[in-house]
């Protein structure tokens, strides 16, 4: 009798533990990899964010109309010219953050003119970075460009080893006798956003 109800009380078996260990080891490896994707994927949205930003300044820029500067005689006309902003100069941060934020240099935003660069484009960010951003364009200044990238590069794991820059491109489309500013339908994602 006593024999019976101590079967009736016994405890788990080694392999019904075993079972349990895998299972919450396998929930656990799935917890930590969907952890590392969306903290990956919060900081991939910056780049997405301002490259966003960028193309649509780079648009705003071409649709402003700059005239000559110079003195009409009477009856004398201007044409009003758009035209895309000239590449940036240098790179805002200055270098690629390694794995964690860096504060950019206010001043650098402000570099170039009202038809070259961060200043043309009226572009800035004020809070710290995981990204390195630039802009370029075949403008040089005469009115004849046609296409313009506006790039992120980043390295969101530390190793050193920048990933293959985010690219939000534009140009100019022609119909109808109007030229018109246009972004492509989506942003250019590297193949390892988490490099």
């Amino acid at each position: 009798m006593m024999l019976r109800k101590l079967r009736g009380k016994r405890g788990f078996t080694l392999v019904e533990l075993m079972i349990v260990v895998a299972i919450i080891g396998i929930l656990a490896a799935l917890a930590i990899y969907g952890v590392k994707k969306y903290l990956t994927n919060a900081k991939s949205g910056e780049a997405k964010n301002n490259l966003g930003r960028m193309g649509k300044d780079a648009v705003s820029a071409y649709e402003r109309e700059s005239m000559a500067g110079t003195l009409l005689t009477a009856g004398g006309t201007a044409d009003a010219v758009h035209r895309l902003c000239v590449s940036a100069g240098a790179a805002v941060p200055t270098t690629v953050p390694k794995g964690q934020k860096i504060q950019p240099d206010p001043g650098a935003w402000a570099a170039g003119d009202n038809l070259t660069g961060w200043k043309c484009l009226r572009f800035s960010v004020d809070s710290p970075l995981y990204y390195q951003y630039k802009y370029t364009s075949d403008e040089t200044g005469t009115g004849n460009g046609t296409n313009f990238t506006a790039a992120a590069v980043g390295d969101l794991d530390g190793d050193g080893t920048a990933s293959n820059p985010w690219e939000y491109r534009g140009g100019l489309l022609t119909g109808g006798g109007v030229t018109t500013a246009r972004l492509a339908p989506t942003i250019i994602e590297p193949s390892d956003p988490e490099e």
